[in-house]
């Protein structure tokens, strides 16, 4: 795979090598599935861009986390076709799982994350699929598309039954009723914040081997303000951390996804947090393996 000219972090050359690398970031800008608005296809650059102003050194972790190897591939030429687009991803996907690597994607709009989840489904039948977002994303079908970025978890639950939604405060009535009659395992936001739902039962529910796909909205504007569908009310930076490393620490996450930025110039803030964000989640995949500082 051709290294990408930008990689997440600059780390060292001998810690950005493919070969020895144990996470690999897959810079993905599409925005095909968008339905409102747009700037998803620029997000991915703007956040390599930023990441090479994140420090190394993760207080919280007492050590650097690209020691572990995190090699950055470049993004192939993306066919405009949704079929075809994710049919490339998910090839992406096995060939990096299939090497044992860890995939981080980098959207692009959420529409994309269907490949990956594929690919990981194709490897571990028995797997879960956890979605941090503001939108419920359960639509069989959306502006006329199955392939919609409004319609991604319903394709994921087309492939397992094993979902968790967390962050969710937006949803039109079919998806209420869907989740009320299917009984699924949707935490609100509201619900997260005033202690209604039991996350640890949800997460002992799941599978061992889980793909984690955060869409950038269910943050609050004062983490990350430039998304293309946004909504207020949505969680702060360390509630979203202090989730993740639960997740991290109880489920074997095979992959993740990172999508839904919208690249603004006036906004640098956005692709820096989430570049912090991608850093946090590949250090809390291999804390185990970080030397100490």
């Amino acid at each position: 795979m051709t290294p990408h000219d930008t990689p997440f972090l600059a780390p060292p050359e001998e810690y950005g090598d493919f070969d020895a690398a144990r996470a690999v970031v897959v810079p993905f800008p599409y925005e095909g599935g968008v339905s409102y608005g747009l700037g998803t296809g620029d997000a991915p650059q703007a956040v390599l861009e930023a990441s090479q102003q994140v420090e190394f050194y993760d207080e919280e972790l007492d050590g650097e986390p690209y020691k572990v190897g995190i090699a950055t591939i470049a993004a192939p030429p993306i066919p405009a076709d949704a079929r075809h687009m994710l049919a490339l991803l998910e090839r992406t996907t096995d060939e990096l799982l299939n090497q044992g690597k860890f995939p981080v994607i980098v959207g692009g709009d959420h529409s994309i994350s269907s490949a990956p989840m594929r690919s990981v489904f194709k490897k571990y039948p028995d797997m879960g699929v956890i979605q941090f977002d503001a939108h419920a994303d359960l639509r069989e079908t959306y502006d006329d598309s199955p392939l919609s970025h409004a319609c991604v978890m319903a394709r994921a639950r087309e492939m397992t039954p094993h979902t968790l939604q967390l962050g969710i405060r937006s949803m039109d009535v079919e998806e209420a009723r869907l989740i009320r009659r299917e009984k699924l395992a949707v935490a609100t936001m509201r619900q997260l914040r005033q202690g209604l739902f039991d996350l640890p039962a949800a997460l002992a529910a799941l599978p061992e081997k889980v793909f984690v796909t955060v869409d950038v909205d269910v943050f609050d504007w004062n983490v990350i303000a430039s998304t293309g569908t946004p909504e207020p009310g949505g969680m702060g930076w360390y509630e979203a951390l202090d989730l993740l490393k639960m997740i991290f620490h109880t489920k074997h996450v095979v992959g993740c996804d990172v999508v839904e930025l919208s690249y603004r110039p006036h906004d640098a803030n956005s692709p820096y947090a989430v570049a912090k964000l991608i850093h946090k989640m590949i250090g809390y995949r291999f804390a185990a393996s970080i030397p100490p500082a």
